[in-house]
């Protein structure tokens, strides 16, 4: 699979799809579990835990929740 480059939003929205699918197989969906799976599809550059825990707690994907709960 070949290397590709891709933009913070479409980062944003590829970090998004792979905790969801984890999630939804009930795998791990932390951080380090996300990073391992970007790494493995080949995604670049590669966020760090710190930024994927930023991007998950801004889309109220945090603590098991797949949604925001008001």
């Amino acid at each position: 699979m070949a290397t590709e480059s891709f933009s913070r939003p479409d980062i944003e929205q590829i970090v998004k799809m792979v905790r969801l699918t984890l999630y939804n197989h009930a795998l791990p969906c932390g951080p380090r579990a996300i990073q391992k799976d970007l790494i493995k599809l080949s995604i670049r550059p590669v966020p760090s835990m710190t930024t994927i825990k930023r991007i998950l707690a801004r889309h109220a994907l945090t603590h098991g929740r797949t949604g925001h709960y008001p």
